[in-house]
């Protein structure tokens, strides 16, 4: 299996972007302060319960002058002498943790300035439109922090207020990730991938890498392969398709009959890559009666260069050479084999026929002796030989036939799955 585990280094350098994003919240909410408070003004409106009162006003006057100047230390002293002052009212200190939190960010204690922050949030006095700043703010430094506990709580408020962008939503699944909850992980970007989903969108590739690495995390093979297929469905990179199909092909109780039903769809994506894949491929059709399909791989493998060593590259020739006589022996037979199979009351020479032709690259012919063999019926294998069709129909252009008969392949469970992958490749094709 060669999927990896995202790394934290590159975590890490995402948790720049929070931080960025930490400062962009800070700076706008200074910016508002630092404009003048209207509850810093004098007495105005006496009936309003939200003005600082007349006691405290000088200092955090003060405090907000020192803000302004850019002297954030003499602003956090004269804080804490408003903050212990026993006159403060619920609202003066509201003002205090509004002005303590914008100096503690600015100098990038971010520690506390988000207990600043969080103490402004709940204290029933902020306005509802500078919430959801406030709210990403404590988010955004306690991941910086590194305390993701308080980074999911409040990045989920954000995401249950409605107000949540991709990096905020990002910022709770890697929290979830970076505390080592694996299973938490994956139950969230489930949930994000749902609603998604849902809205007609397509998943973005980052979630669904970060949804795979809590898979490798958590040693679950089935995990792991279901990330993969969906990888692979909104995002058809290559890489992804490899590792996916190396999980299958890794499955247990395969067969060597399937096993080569694997490596026909890595070849058609151009994804094998080992020089062992490419020579077990071609010894496989050989063994199957399929000498045409191993000339190609090989012939492939070789114009490729992917048998570097000497020895290697030695052995791979000598089995092209092998391929080849066996191909030309086999296709003087061809003739001969076709009227048999025409002339047979079930499918299976017809089948076998459209698979060397498959193999020939032939694929009108092949696409011809398929269909009349499942057509015909009475198959030893069924399932193979719908699979066979399809691929055909592939190769012929016939995606929505393609798709119909990789979509009827029944009754060996590794076979349905190759088909349902070769049916997505369709549909990408």
């Amino acid at each position: 299996m060669k999927v990896k585990s995202l790394s934290t280094k590159s975590l890490a350098n995402r948790s720049l972007v929070a931080r960025a994003l930490v400062m962009g919240v800070a700076v706008i909410g200074a910016s508002a302060l630092l404009s003048g408070h209207p509850a810093l003004a004098a007495d105005k409106e006496k009936d309003s319960k939200n003005k600082v009162s007349r006691d405290l006003a000088p200092t955090l006057k003060a405090a907000n002058d020192a803000l302004q100047a850019k002297k954030y230390s003499d602003a956090l002293v004269k804080l804490k002498e408003a903050e212990g002052n026993a006159k403060k009212t619920p609202y003066d200190q509201h003002i205090i943790n509004e002005l303590e939190g914008v100096a503690y960010a600015k100098t990038n204690n971010y520690a506390e300035a988000s207990k600043a922050f969080e103490a402004e949030i709940n204290d029933g006095f902020l306005d509802e439109k500078e919430l959801p700043g406030r709210i990403k703010a404590v988010a955004q430094m306690n991941y910086q922090l590194k305390n993701y506990d308080k980074a999911i709580e409040y990045g989920n408020r954000a995401i249950k207020g409605g107000f949540a962008d991709d990096e905020m939503k990002t910022l709770v699944g890697q929290s979830y990730y970076l505390k080592g909850d694996y299973k938490g992980t994956l139950k969230f970007y489930d949930d994000q991938i749902a609603q998604t989903l849902k809205a007609g969108g397509t998943p973005k590739d980052e979630p669904l890498q970060l949804a795979l690495s809590a898979c490798v995390k958590l040693n679950d093979s089935e995990c792991t392969t279901r990330e993969l297929e969906r990888l692979v469905e909104y995002h058809p990179k290559p890489e992804y398709w490899q590792n996916l199909l190396y999980s299958v092909r890794s499955a247990p109780n395969l067969g060597d009959r399937n096993t080569l039903q694997v490596y026909r769809l890595m070849y058609e994506l151009d994804v094998l890559k080992d020089p062992t894949d490419y020579t077990e491929m071609a010894q496989l059709a050989i063994e199957q009666g399929n000498p045409g399909e191993a000339q190609h791989v090989l012939e492939k493998g070789l114009a490729k260069n992917v048998f570097t060593d000497a020895r290697t590259k030695d052995k791979n020739q000598r089995l092209l050479e092998s391929a080849k006589k066996a191909a030309a022996a086999d296709q003087a037979t061809l003739g001969k084999v076709e009227q048999d199979a025409n002339s047979g009351s079930t499918g299976d020479k017809n089948v076998g026929l459209g698979l060397a032709y498959l193999g020939y690259e032939q694929y009108d012919k092949a696409l011809d002796h398929l269909s009349k063999g499942v057509a015909k019926g009475g198959l030893r294998n069924e399932a193979e030989a719908k699979l066979l069709l399809g691929i055909a129909q592939l190769k012929t252009g016939k995606k929505d036939d393609a798709v119909k008969s990789f979509k009827s392949v029944k009754g060996d469970a590794n076979l349905e799955r190759i088909a349902e992958l070769w049916a997505l490749h369709a549909k990408q094709a």
